[in-house]
């Protein structure tokens, strides 16, 4: 081309370096993947994490550890667990004493959706899968409330041992409704604490009757 020529580079501007991207030092823990690790460990990281959720619910306090990581494992067991200890007969049997299983899984599961939905439109900040996970992990306390009726049943069946069930089933229907409380009160506006809370009692005030007027067959 014309006037190249007259073209000069100074010695000052260094005209040739190495094309290479640099790349950081990766980690072993940045490399690691939950995809690489065992079967086994990843069942154990499971079940310590549903563990530790059962243990914050046996002694609740006003805390957000069942909402980092929330799960829908522990409710499953849970709601299971309950139902079958409420199936007081065959399935064949019209009348044995008690709901059937799939009554009670669907009374767990819709009356939590009903009591999330009513929390999600009074402007609560939590999302819809962490309600889930709090209401269906503080059905704990009336799981436990439901053997212990079974066993009493077992042993008696009269004025003293419903004496004995009414108190166990009134106090483990007030640990649940406090538990619940007490990880579900701080994602609500203050002014409407009420209208979310109360749902929430009836809620488990529901899964109280069925537990309370259970008689085997």
């Amino acid at each position: 081309f014309p006037g190249l020529a007259d073209v000069s580079i100074s010695q000052d501007i260094p005209v040739e370096g190495e094309i290479t991207v640099p790349v950081g030092s990766s980690s072993p823990d940045e490399d690691y993947s939950t995809l690489d690790e065992p079967v086994k460990d990843t069942i154990m990281r499971d079940l310590k994490a549903v563990g530790k959720k059962f243990v914050h619910v046996m002694y609740p306090r006003k805390s957000s550890a069942l909402l980092r990581d929330w799960d829908l494992w522990g409710p499953l067991v849970l709601c299971v667990a309950l139902a079958l200890m409420l199936q007081g007969g065959s399935a064949d049997s019209k009348d044995d004493g008690g709901p059937q299983f799939a009554e009670v899984f669907v009374i767990i599961w819709f009356g939590a959706i009903v009591i999330t939905l009513n929390s999600k439109l009074l402007g609560g900040t939590i999302s819809f899968f962490q309600s889930l996970c709090v209401l269906g992990y503080c059905v704990m306390p009336l799981t436990v409330a439901m053997l212990v009726c079974r066993l009493v049943l077992l042993a008696d069946v009269g004025t003293i041992s419903f004496i004995i069930r009414l108190i166990v089933v009134g106090a483990m229907f007030a640990w649940s409704t406090l538990a619940s409380t007490a990880f579900l009160a701080d994602s609500q506006p203050p002014n409407r604490k009420v209208l979310v809370m109360y749902p929430i009692f009836l809620f488990y005030f529901v899964i109280s009757w069925m537990i309370l007027t259970f008689t085997p067959q």
